[in-house]
């Protein structure tokens, strides 16, 4: 499997990172693993989680091959990091680094659903995605399962924005 290259997303939420990072950081999905890097600068202790077995590992960063949440230790971070898989299914692409489901958000839906008990109280979630994603169906998924959120920054790049969210707990 092909790790994801760091690309706009990547770059947005790594721009971010050393306003939020401390104490324990969770990069989910890392691929390159640049994020994980970056808030190895700033946090106490850095865990770096990907479905793809290829993905970089970094040194100081604890490596933690998992779909989402399903072999992470039950730890609660202060900061979790996510550039989700957001792009809606392509007709015959399989590509879990790109494609986060038929709508494009069921990935981030799966991963909310599980991040609640893996989150301080005080803590935050940085997730990047595309309007390509419907923005609208994020906000009403967090609203509706009690998650607070805001918009931090935002890019345009030629046919889409690239949009960073602060989440915490409700």
């Amino acid at each position: 499997m092909d790790v994801y290259e760091p690309a706009e997303d990547s770059e947005l939420i790594k721009k971010h990172i050393k306003d939020f990072a401390r104490g324990i950081v969770l990069d989910m999905g890392t691929g390159s693993g640049i994020l994980a890097k970056e808030a190895l600068k700033y946090a106490k202790t850095v865990y770096a989680a990907d479905i793809n077995p290829d993905a970089k590992r970094v040194e100081g960063v604890k490596f933690i091959e998992s779909d989402l949440f399903s072999n992470i230790p039950k730890i609660k971070f202060d900061l979790i990091l996510f550039n989700a898989p957001y792009l809606p299914n392509d007709e015959g692409i399989e590509d879990p680094a790109l494609y986060g489901g038929k709508e494009g958000h069921e990935t981030i839906f799966r991963f909310f659903s599980q991040a609640k008990e893996f989150l301080k109280a005080d803590g935050k979630i940085l997730l990047v995605f595309s309007s390509f994603t419907k923005q609208d169906k994020i906000d009403e998924f967090l609203t509706k399962n009690n998650w607070k959120f805001e918009e931090v920054d935002k890019v345009h790049i030629s046919f889409e924005d690239i949009i960073l969210y602060s989440v915490s707990l409700g």
